[in-house]
């Protein structure tokens, strides 16, 4: 007999509206003994059935939902949610003429707490809810079903798979292990991707729109791209015919790859046209502001500063500070491309810290474009949550 989970009255209200989470407060009872991330049915206070979810009793989401029909969560199930989001990207993967793009979106393509990047081969899952872990033998069984020739390899190394009870872990789940360099295409440009030592799992693939727009900026410009890691910015800039691009990342070896994929691309990297430099971010801004070195064009994609309720304001103030370097260091009339990773820094507050951080700068600033997360990291309209990515370009006088 299938465990269950009764909700109190009233708590149904944002399942009926098709978001995914229960939370614990949220809940009457629980009938049975579920296992970490077993499945288990969802039933109103009064005992009228919502959905199946996969259980996890050591989070405040104490089950996220696999369907709101009564359907077996098996194998098919899986088949049939990596084939829907395959369809639903087919169109944006021949567009941009992609070899590397984000196949499953966790709560957004209907698999909560599962996501899944595809590099030529080599599929690289994330998996950081309990449910996603209870099933990954039928998840392996069908992404190989959807992709024959597929490798699959597991990058869970995050520590919020702690909130469900789960140890971080990596490794092969089918085939072999992917090699040092997996080179990927998006837009025409070349992009070397590490796999089993990169960021997340392996690039960000979620910037790919931006690098494209960025394109428009960057013409016969002096471009520094702050936080580089692998370059991604820096080629569309140098492909844009940026006249010169400093790559600034503490990580060498990835700025190794940042000059190796100007290299596979065939881009004329002499007489510093492309400069990889090894420098603390910050410590770099202060250095270029004190010695009044001017830029056309800046480019700020900084890692995660939000990583929860508690430290929004830190992290807000983070983004303030490094913004407010920036500008000082761009010409009058230079632009700012602007980005913030946090999903729980909205796009109003985004605006509002670069707004504070031009008082700061002493500098006038007109938001000029947006940008938000590349089309295969879709949003489900029931899943507000699943829209993290917000960027602005402004023109700082």
């Amino acid at each position: 007999m299938t465990s269950a989970i009764y909700l109190e009255k009233g708590r149904d209200k944002s399942l009926r509206r098709k978001h995914p989470w229960i939370f614990s407060r949220g809940i009457s009872k629980v009938e049975g003994t579920p296992e970490l991330g077993e499945t288990v049915d969802v039933l109103t206070k009064d005992g009228r059935w919502l959905a199946k979810a996969a259980y996890s009793p050591n989070s405040q989401i104490r089950a996220r939902v696999w369907s709101f029909e009564n359907v077996e969560i098996d194998k098919s199930f899986f088949v049939k949610r990596i084939q829907d989001a395959q369809l639903l990207r087919e169109d944006i993967i021949k567009r941009d003429g992609l070899t590397g793009y984000r196949l499953i979106a966790a709560e957004s393509d209907g698999l909560p707490g599962i996501t899944i990047d595809k590099y030529q081969d080599y599929l690289v899952c994330q998996l950081l809810s309990a449910g996603a872990e209870y099933n990954k033998s039928l998840l392996v069984e069908a992404l190989i079903e959807c992709f024959p020739n597929c490798h699959v390899y597991e990058r869970s190394d995050v520590a919020v798979r702690k909130k469900e009870g789960l140890k971080e872990t990596v490794g092969v789940l089918h085939g072999s292990t992917p090699p040092e360099s997996v080179v990927i295409e998006e837009n025409g440009v070349k992009i070397s991707v590490d796999i089993v030592n990169g960021h997340k799992t392996g690039f960000y693939l979620d910037q790919r729109d931006s690098r494209l727009q960025a394109m428009k900026y960057v013409q016969d410009k002096e471009v520094l791209n702050c936080f580089s890691y692998t370059g991604g910015f820096g080629l569309y800039a140098l492909k844009g015919g940026a006249k010169r691009v400093i790559n600034a990342d503490v990580s060498q070896p990835a700025l190794d790859t940042a000059k190796y994929n100007a290299q596979i691309n065939e881009f004329d990297i002499s007489k510093k046209r492309a400069v990889f430099l090894n420098a603390d971010v910050f410590k770099l801004l202060r250095e270029y502001r004190d010695q009044g070195t001017k830029f056309d064009v800046v480019i700020m994609d900084p890692p995660k500063f939000v990583s929860s309720k508690n430290n929004l304001t830190s992290g807000a103030n983070g983004y303030k500070d490094i913004n407010m370097l920036a500008m000082q260091i761009l010409k009058p009339g230079g632009i700012l491309l602007t980005y913030s990773c946090s999903g729980l820094m909205g796009a109003d507050l985004f605006q509002k810290v670069i707004a504070d951080a031009a008082l700061d700068a002493g500098r006038s600033v007109k938001f000029v474009e947006r940008f938000e997360q590349a089309a295969d990291h879709l949003t489900d309209s029931a899943y507000p949550e699943g829209f993290y990515l917000k960027g602005f370009a402004c023109k700082v006088l």
